[in-house]
């Protein structure tokens, strides 16, 4: 194996999202201007969704994702995989607000841990924000039309089938533009393949967040609004089903205390079930390297910045490195999410 190839891996074991060099200039710049252009229209989409206790939600909910991120579990083969998080965050904050903490998340693994490349940027946020999130809440709306009150179930189908549909946008990408040729049947076979399976840890990890959080704040959970049973009247001649009313959501008290309880998760989980993350490759990466184009990853341009490959550059504590990396993400998605509410005048 040559010194190059060697590095190739290391770095990708770092980087789980596209790197750097997969795609041609032009590839490149069009995905940007589309993750441009879709981050622009959900900036004014989520002023429908935010108001004042659904903003800090919005920057918990994306410091979350960010953590349970770094936290990649086995699948298959000495393969592993990693939530993605587009449908959870569609389910919790809204669609819109979904892919602005997806956008927020991208950014600052992009460029403050060298995961994923400054040119895939707009690769990334288009495949694992925008895609993830359109699929997950589109099939999160068709299961809840069908099945009301089954939300936990819609979060768990939803987030499954994010997964493979994102793994498969990217194969599409590729074959348009990548850096290196490839069958796109078979590339598309080992992306759906392996990603299914990681979409069943993606659906698992989905349903039983979706589920905390539903037991003990269910206002919180954009998703279920509207959802409520019909109001049952229970009276001596038997249950009378009121029709169009809906049992009032209870808030569930105070919002600080929920959102201190999920701060402290969301730095456990970087700060200490991190070290116990699995190392084999990624998805991506075992496809990249089974399929012949891994040696097209270019280097990062921050990839020997202290906190590259979460602190293994530098020397950093990965738990160390996860705390920062929660910090940052909890205060720019919490400031654009505020940005986003401050200018809505209607409280959902």
């Amino acid at each position: 194996m040559s010194v190059l190839f060697s590095e190739t891996v290391l770095f990708l074991e770092a980087a789980v999202h596209v790197p750097d060099g997969f795609f041609n200039a032009v590839t490149s710049i069009s995905a940007g201007v589309v993750a441009a252009a879709g981050v622009a229209v959900c900036l004014r989409g989520a002023r429908r969704e935010l108001d004042d206790r659904t903003a800090p939600m919005a920057g918990l909910v994306a410091a979350f994702i960010f953590a349970v991120q770094m936290l990649n579990f086995p699948v298959a083969a000495g393969t592993s995989g990693h939530l993605l998080g587009g449908a959870l965050a569609a389910i919790l904050v809204g669609p819109y607000t979904g892919v602005l903490c997806m956008a927020v998340v991208l950014l600052v693994q992009g460029v403050f841990f060298a995961d994923g490349g400054l040119t895939a940027l707009g690769i990334n946020i288009t495949i694992m924000g925008i895609v993830t999130v359109l699929v997950g809440w589109g099939v999160f709306r068709l299961v809840t039309s069908m099945a009301r009150g089954k939300v936990v179930v819609a979060a768990f189908l939803a987030a499954l089938i994010s997964v493979p549909a994102s793994a498969l946008v990217f194969t599409l990408l590729f074959w348009i533009g990548g850096t290196a040729p490839i069958e796109v049947g078979t590339v598309a076979a080992a992306m759906g393949g392996v990603h299914l399976l990681i979409g069943i840890g993606e659906g698992l990890i989905t349903a039983v967040t979706v589920g905390a959080v539903l037991a003990v704040r269910p206002d919180l959970v954009y998703g279920a609004r509207g959802l409520a049973k019909p109001l049952e009247l229970r009276g001596a001649e038997g249950t009378t089903t009121v029709a169009g009313e809906e049992r009032p959501v209870a808030t569930g008290g105070a919002l600080k205390p929920f959102l201190l309880g999920g701060v402290g998760v969301t730095l456990v989980l970087a700060g200490l079930v991190s070290f116990f993350a699995s190392s084999s490759p990624d998805g991506l990466e075992a496809v990249a390297e089974n399929k012949g184009f891994i040696d097209q990853a270019a280097d990062h341009l921050f990839g020997e910045w202290a906190l590259a490959d979460y602190g293994g550059v530098g020397g950093i504590p990965v738990g160390v490195a996860g705390i920062i990396g929660v910090g940052l993400v909890l205060l720019i998605a919490g400031a654009v999410a505020w940005v986003a509410r401050s200018r809505n005048k209607i409280r959902v």
